[in-house]
This record gives C-alpha cells, structure tokens and sequence, in this order.
C-alpha cells in the first residue's frame, strides 16, 4: 500500500509545481518552463508507474499464469471428440 502512494508524487508535481512555475518566463528547450515542467513530470509519472508495476507483489508471477491458462486447450487431440 505504501508503494503505491508514489504514484501520488506526479501528481502534487503538476498542481503544485505549475503554479509555482508561472511566475517564471525563462525558457527550456526552447520551451516555457511551464511546458517543460509539464512535459516532465508525464515523463517521471510514466517511470513512477513502472517503479510501482515492477516492485507490486501482486503483479509479482502474473505472466507465468498466463502461459498455463493458453496451454490448457493444446493438450486435447480433435480426433478423439466425438
């Protein structure tokens, strides 16, 4: 549970942060800093949603699962249906 309160961290990013950033009129990038800011922190919620997935005990096994369920129907041979 307390893994997944990360995924709090892009949010308070954007309310908080463009509102503090606002008051700013440099550029990065090429961009204003507004834009950049927002462009980032799409980028660290993308990598915040990868940390959570990959560290999750309850994806943890999730693809093994998968392949057995796919291979339950391959065992049985047509020709022995009636």
């Amino acid at each position: 549970m307390l893994l997944r309160l990360l995924a709090l961290l892009p949010v308070c990013a954007i309310l908080f942060g463009v509102n503090f950033f606002n008051q700013f009129a440099p550029t990065v990038f090429g961009l204003p800093l507004v834009l950049a800011w927002q462009i980032g922190c799409m980028l660290l919620t993308s990598l915040v949603m990868a940390i959570i997935y990959k560290l999750d005990p309850a994806n943890q096994g999730s693809d093994q699962g998968s392949d057995q369920r796919s291979d339950q129907g391959s065992d049985q041979n047509p020709e022995q249906q009636p």
